[in-house]
């Protein structure tokens, strides 16, 4: 027999399309009319079920929670209950964190909700999901409540998780199945009964996912830093399923101005679905009050770079290391890399103008092996597979992606299209987005009025202009000198752009003044409606690889950056009136390419509203 998961409320089917436009489940229960108080903004409870389940078995929280002013929003993930997909899998675990921000923008953008706004409640697999989503893409929610947060998962056999890595690197992927009994969720006999018959329940995973969730877990634990949302953590105190040293280690490190942390002792690992749960639906529904009592707040982080963890993460990079042991192994990592440049193409390259140049970075896009016999080409491949320059990769795919979502929606506004690259290196990420937009007299080249691809180095324009000229594009596009951090000279920029991109260029320089004077001159050429691409790099897992091996394009010096939390790079972009609309990130967190609208001047303030504007589908791009 299916569960009844019925509520006092009416309950609305309905489905979303996730960014590769899977239509995905999910349950809406607005608030009754007469609870909702006049000139009160609409508020939510979006609820995001543990793994191997569906957003039914958080029903009844829309009753017990007790939020009749709330409207409440359930998924079922991608895979699982009555959404498509391949059951329990997905490509990779950064499908599934993007899902979540396509099914929050989808609310906003539907049922008109400003992030700001919600409060996610999240369990288990969802609430580690949602926690990395919170990292990556730095929405401005209201709350976040995490209960028995999955960030380490008790597989009982010793050594379990470092055989799964082994077998899927042997095999591909295959499927583990949850040893988890119903008891050792709950004491409440009915959910045990219901999880029981729950024909919807998957309790297979993808190794793929459950290898991918680790790997995000430790990242965001490690960097709990980076989130600024007011956080509440619910930890079931006789929990047999997950670890709870690391949901510890999450709280203390979180940078949120509101966190707390309540331990339940004798709860499993169902916190929210516990026999004595009401103890734990107070606890949520106190911190939901508090929340909505204090107003919405910015981070405040365009100082970051003057005092902070990133700021004393890159004063330690900037220091030889520690240790002369640690010095020597350095010394030693520079010297294969100077033997490798006398086999490897791109080694050479990037030892010759700096492994963030322009030149080193189409090389990169690129992606050939180069090099002076068949081990040189080998040591170029795994040069080019490093998992930094697999990241360039996706970015400029990312990159290509967004600049035909910015076109389309230029044309559905009847704007023109005028681009600008403030920092172009050879521009080839650009020219590769122009060729493969659908050239049919509403999208595509014959719709692109002007391109001006700009470089501070000649090295660049000069190649730039050779791709211009070999794609046959100079009736469109031209390549000039530039520096992407004069303020004046990006005002001045004509014919004004409708689309402005900055890529790959804020990650290499640590001030923030640098930043702020960019954008405030892109601000004030970018016409109002018009668009900014720009990227970030939040996280990199070899940083001190990086700052101790590699040399900049700057005269030589050590590759050394100062990373951005997105929250960060999303606090800059918007002081200088531009709203983000989107964001894509790797599957890795390392890159993120984001979309947002320039500002009209007679949209100061009201933010929820502009946000639900600013959120209205993607017009289709065939």
């Amino acid at each position: 027999m299916t569960p009844d998961y019925s509520t006092s409320r009416p309950c609305d089917e309905r489905h979303f399309a996730a960014a590769d436009t899977a239509e995905l489940f999910y349950r809406h229960w607005p608030a009754p009319a007469t609870a909702v108080a006049d000139g009160q903004p609409r508020r939510a409870i979006v609820l995001f079920h543990r793994g191997h389940e569906h957003g039914g078995r958080m029903a009844h929280l829309v009753d017990e929670l007790n939020l009749p002013d709330f409207d409440f929003f359930a998924w079922d993930g991608r895979g699982l209950g009555r959404s498509p997909g391949e059951r329990g899998a997905a490509e990779n675990y950064g499908v599934l964190v993007k899902d979540v921000d396509s099914f929050v923008r989808h609310i906003t953008a539907v049922h008109g909700i400003a992030a700001e706004n919600m409060v996610v409640v999240a369990q288990s697999f969802g609430a580690a999901l949602v926690a990395t989503w919170v990292h990556d893409y730095a929405p401005r929610l209201r709350g976040l409540v995490l209960a028995a947060p999955a960030f380490s998962i008790n597989l009982i056999v010793p050594g379990a998780l470092a055989g799964l890595k082994l077998a899927y690197a042997a095999r591909g992927k295959f499927f583990v199945k949850s040893y988890v009994k119903a008891t050792q969720l709950t004491h409440d006999p009915a959910r045990i009964a219901s999880y029981d018959a729950d024909p919807l329940i998957t309790r297979p995973i993808a190794v793929n996912i459950l290898l991918d969730m680790d790997a995000a877990s430790r990242r965001v634990v490690a960097d709990a830093a980076a989130i600024h949302v007011p956080t509440q953590v619910l930890v079931s105190g006789a929990d047999q399923v997950v670890y709870q040293a690391p949901q510890q280690q999450f709280f203390d490190r979180l940078a949120s101005p509101m966190k707390e942390l309540h331990v339940l002792d004798g709860f499993l690992h169902d916190t929210l679905g516990e026999r004595d749960r009401a103890r734990a639906v107070a606890l949520v529904r106190g911190f939901v009050d508090r929340v909505f009592a204090a107003p919405a707040a910015a981070p405040g982080l365009l100082s970051a770079h003057q005092q902070g963890f990133t700021k004393t993460e890159y004063d330690q990079l900037s220091r030889p290391a520690g240790s002369a042991l640690m010095r020597a192994y350095w010394a030693m990592s520079r010297f294969w890399i100077r033997v490798g440049g006398h086999w490897s193409a791109g080694i050479k390259g990037g030892l010759a103008t700096g492994f963030d140049s322009g030149s080193a970075l189409d090389y990169v896009y690129r992606n050939q092996r180069e090099g002076f016999t068949l081990l040189g080409r080998a040591v170029d491949g795994f040069y080019l597979n490093s998992i930094g320059w697999r990241g360039i990769r996706i970015r400029k795919t990312h990159v290509e992606r967004l600049i035909a979502q910015a076109v389309a929606r230029l044309r559905a506004d009847e704007l023109p299209v005028r681009l600008v690259d403030i920092a172009a290196g050879h521009g080839r990420y650009v020219l590769d987005a122009l060729a493969g937009l659908k050239a049919d007299g509403a999208v595509g080249v014959t719709a692109i009025e002007h391109v001006l691809l700009r470089d501070y180095s000649p090295l660049n324009v000069a190649a730039g202009r050779r791709l211009i000229e070999q794609r046959g594009l100079g009736a469109v596009a031209e390549f000039a000198e530039g520096d992407a951090f004069n303020q004046a000279s990006l005002a001045g920029l004509r014919p004004a752009p409708t689309l402005a991109i900055v890529s790959g260029l804020y990650e290499l320089f640590g001030d923030n003044a640098l930043v702020r004077r960019s954008l405030a001159g892109l601000a004030e050429a970018v016409v109002p409606d018009g668009y900014l691409i720009y990227t970030n790099q939040p996280w990199h897992p070899q940083l001190e690889m990086i700052a101790r091996s590699l040399s900049s394009h700057r005269d030589g010096v050590a590759w050394v950056m100062r990373r951005r939390v997105q929250a960060e790079m999303d606090e800059l972009v918007a002081e200088a009136g531009f709203e983000k609309i989107d964001q894509l990130s790797d599957e890795w967190g390392i890159f993120s390419v984001s979309l947002a609208r320039r500002v009209g001047s007679g949209e100061a303030g009201g933010s929820g509203a502009r946000a639900a504007a600013s959120a209205r589908p993607v017009p289709a791009i065939a």
